[in-house]
């Protein structure tokens, strides 16, 4: 093994603003003081269980865009969830957007967070 993951860095808009949809998503602690960042107006992070996601100001974000070639996703997350439905209704309620939803016999979905970044939910 060379390295260890630290986290996963999503460029966006509005660091807190995300880092509060994912908090809500993910359950966790937004800003939890970490001597490895400082947190200023241009970055947040979230602290969850095993991983820390962070949000990095991006001027001029342009968010990805559901499935254009020319600007691609280039990563999302899968995120475990019990009831695919009742998870579906909930992100939703927080902002995010269904991207693909495809048919019932599929165990996934794909949404983009309120900035752009596609993400599935994984029925487990």
């Amino acid at each position: 093994m060379i390295a260890k993951l630290q986290c996963v860095v999503l460029d966006c808009a509005d660091p807190v603003g995300l880092s509060r949809f994912y908090r809500a998503l993910l359950g966790g602690v937004v800003n939890r003081p970490d001597p490895r960042w400082s947190l200023d107006d241009n970055w947040a992070t979230l602290h969850t269980e095993g991983l820390v996601l962070a949000f990095q100001r991006m001027e001029n974000h342009r968010p990805p865009r559901w499935s254009d070639p020319a600007r691609p996703q280039q990563f999302h997350l899968d995120l475990e969830v019990a009831d695919l439905d009742r998870a579906q209704e909930e992100v939703l309620a927080l902002g995010a957007s269904l991207l693909d939803e495809s048919d019932e016999q599929r165990s996934w979905r794909v949404f983009a967070d309120p900035a752009g970044h596609p993400f599935c939910l994984v029925r487990h």
